[in-house]
């Protein structure tokens, strides 16, 4: 990596934020979005045109990319392999959360039975939350996310942790291998 320096996490931490700011200018409802994660210096180095639409002094610049097919984000992540250009990879995509009292209700494991039947009773609960989430890699697997919930009376509450998506950023690494 030409200007990672040993800060990975925060710089990752920097570029998630970067793609849901991006995103969230777009509104809500939004497809699931993908990016690429390059190094900004060589990014510039061979697209100098780029030199003022990005940050120079940040070591990540997020690339959209085309967009994803509406149905599967884990099977259209399962068919994506990145060039070595990439330094990482983040996805933002708009999900429904549900208050840690009312998750622990739920079926959970082999009991829980079809996705789709748990999907659509968060998307039916009455204490629901329309949240983005914001989930991004490095090749190294530093992983950060961002989530933002949906203000239902006040101001969009943001949440940030690297293991708020395990299985997201997992999925996420599979395809810098």
């Amino acid at each position: 990596m030409a200007s990672m320096s040993a800060s990975h996490a925060q710089h990752l931490s920097a570029a998630a934020r970067e793609v849901e700011d991006f995103v969230s200018t777009a509104g809500w409802d939004q497809p699931p979005q993908l990016f690429a994660l390059v190094a900004t210096d060589e990014l510039v180095q061979a697209q100098p045109d780029l030199a003022t639409q990005v940050d120079a002094g940040s070591p990540l610049t997020p690339v959209a990319q085309d967009a994803l097919p509406n149905d599967d984000l884990a099977e259209a992540l399962a068919g994506i392999m990145w060039p070595e250009a990439v330094q990482g990879c983040a996805v933002a995509q708009e999900i429904v959360v549900l208050p840690p009292e009312v998750e622990d209700t739920l079926p959970a494991g082999e009991d829980s039975g079809d996705e789709d039947v748990l999907q659509r009773i968060a998307a039916e609960h009455p204490q629901r939350r329309e949240a983005r989430l914001v989930a991004a890699v490095l090749r190294d697997g530093t992983a950060a996310c961002v989530l933002r919930i949906r203000g239902v009376d006040g101001p969009d509450e943001v949440v940030e942790h690297p293991e708020l998506a395990p299985n997201l950023t997992d999925a996420l690494l599979t395809t810098l291998r």
